[in-house]
């Protein structure tokens, strides 16, 4: 029986799996690596967040984003867009020199066991584990508007379906959302040769201001402190202080997880965008109709005018919307029995990242009500991985001697308050 099963090899599951072997602990790294990085992002697109606010997390502080680029005479400073493909192949150097060996096979189920878990998988016998992490990205929650899902599928899709955007060339595609992921495809959609129009209900689009220099004068930086999420105190609040919202009341975290970073676009997007995509601001969807090989849109304004938009093909930038009922892979009784944060439908988690069921662990987007909107970023698998590991650690340490361990436990430690400042 392995100590942690870690399920998802993103960059929180290959953070948490390296602190956890770093830790002496019996770990297993199932899942595809770097797979929403790799196969759900179009070519072309960049990393939003500054480059040093982008790294992985090992147990020594190596195998940043800045050590993978000098190694390989890349560019990455502040202020510079990195290529997606660049992050991406650098999340599989780090699973490579930092992390245990990922096992890519597909899980399909984890059911309690005894005093553990069962992990199920596609290809082969399943895996008996005293913990379990669940680190599982942001696919399972995919969200699509209610009016398209009438359609047929070939009609529309969702932002992160695509790896080419080459085969929209001299069609019609009306984009649907108003942030990151909508401006970038809409924009990658008009210089691959497509006809796109964004639609948002939205009455104006927000755009990220151009990054301070990281050098400043003292009173301007104590001012409009940076952060991994952005300048500002508030921003670096939920940056660096991740255990101190888990403190909130559980209705302040659920609106602090649903507005705080609301949908903006990156400031090097702009001048692409404005440039080439026309746009329908303060329209909200109602009704999506095929006819033939096309789409009728219906829209309404502000004014409550309606309004018809024909197009070849939807594209939903509409984010995902983390609920644990999505969440099929984990046994239906055992998440019927978790405890969740308010009426979010995500699991109320301790300053360890543990549910209410023993020995299960979460991490990323499903963990945002608990310790704010720093899970929605890579910069928050530095706080998740030592934190989680530790919790594991504590967790291992109630139930007893392990059969044939030889890992020693600081059980002095689990109680001791500790800051991340990364």
């Amino acid at each position: 029986m392995n100590d942690l099963v870690v399920i998802g090899a993103g960059p929180y599951g290959l953070s948490i799996a390296a602190h956890a072997a770093g830790a002496g602990l019996d770990v297993r790294l199932l899942g595809r690596p770097m797979a929403s990085w790799r196969d759900h992002m179009p070519d072309g697109m960049y990393l939003k967040s500054e480059p040093w606010s982008s790294s992985l997390s090992a147990p020594d502080g190596r195998y940043t984003l800045a050590d993978y680029c000098a190694s390989r005479g890349l560019v990455a400073e502040h202020g510079t867009p990195l290529p997606i493909g660049t992050f991406s192949a650098y999340g599989m150097w780090f699973a490579r020199h930092a992390a245990p060996e990922v096992e890519e096979v597909t899980v399909t189920e984890v059911t309690p066991q005894g005093d553990g878990f069962r992990v199920h998988t596609a290809q082969g016998p399943p895996l008996l584990a005293r913990t379990v992490a669940l680190a599982v990205g942001v696919m399972p929650f995919v969200h699509l508007p209610p009016a398209l899902r009438d359609l047929p599928p070939t009609h529309y899709s969702h932002s992160s379906g695509h790896r080419d955007l080459a085969r929209f060339a001299d069609r019609e595609v009306a984009v649907l959302g108003a942030g990151q992921a909508a401006l970038e495809t809409a924009a990658l959609l008009a210089e691959q040769g497509a006809r796109p129009c964004l639609v948002a209900r939205r009455s104006r689009l927000d755009w990220n201001a151009v990054p301070q220099p990281l050098s400043r004068p003292a009173l301007r930086a104590l001012c409009d402190p940076h952060s991994g999420l952005g300048t500002g105190w508030r921003n670096w609040v939920w940056s660096e202080l991740p255990w101190a919202v888990r403190r909130l009341p559980a209705a302040t975290r659920e609106r602090i997880a649903a507005t705080a970073l609301g949908p903006a676009g990156a400031w090097w997007l702009r001048d692409r965008f404005e440039q080439r995509v026309p746009v329908m601001l303060g329209h909200h969807l109602h009704r999506a109709v095929a006819e033939g090989g096309r789409i009728r849109l219906g829209l309404t304004t502000r004014a409550g005018e309606s309004v018809v938009l024909d197009t070849a093909h939807v594209i939903a930038a509409t984010g995902f919307a983390p609920h644990l009922d999505r969440l099929d892979l984990l046994d239906a009784g055992l998440r019927a029995e978790l405890t969740t944060v308010g009426d979010s439908g995500t699991p109320e988690l301790s300053a360890g990242f543990e549910s209410s069921w023993p020995g299960l662990f979460f991490a990323g987007l499903l963990t945002a009500p608990s310790f704010g909107p720093s899970m929605r970023f890579v910069h928050g698998a530095g706080f998740t991985a030592g934190r989680l590991v530790r919790g594991v650690r504590k967790r291992l340490g109630a139930r007893g001697p392990l059969p044939g361990s030889t890992t020693t436990y600081d059980r002095a430690a689990f109680g001791q308050p500790q800051t991340y400042l990364r």
